[in-house]
């Protein structure tokens, strides 16, 4: 069992900042591809983005493009989302998950093996 543990929501302005953390096993976030999906009420699941074990290889959904900036700190066992220009629209839970098959980033939420609990972002006009 791997446990990942979000933290750094919370509530801002439209236009504001927030960096989310996931805290992880060392060895899990050195090892594997990271991932942060967000979900917003009464929707579904969505990717934001995700980073490869070793940093490299970096993807992003459309809507966060330019604004959200995904990193890693290895050495803490820690995967960050640096997220800019927030929009009411970004008003989700977001999840931090691992994908302990592959070291490349991938959208999709079923290649992914374990997920944190969520921590909640608004952003209110």
């Amino acid at each position: 069992q791997v446990q990942l543990v979000e933290s750094g929501g919370g509530l801002v302005q439209a236009g504001g900042s927030l960096r989310l953390s996931c805290v992880a096993p060392r060895r899990t976030v050195s090892t594997y591809a990271m991932g942060w999906f967000r979900q917003a009420p009464g929707k579904e699941r969505e990717f934001v983005a995700a980073i490869s074990a070793s940093g490299r290889n970096i993807i992003y959904a459309d809507p966060v493009k330019g604004r959200f900036t995904i990193s890693r700190d290895n050495t803490k066992g820690t995967v960050y989302l640096q997220m800019n220009g927030l929009k009411p629209e970004d008003t989700a839970v977001y999840y931090c998950a691992a994908d302990l098959r592959l070291s490349s980033p991938r959208g999709q939420q079923d290649a992914y093996d374990y997920w944190g609990q969520g921590t909640q972002v608004t952003v209110s006009t």
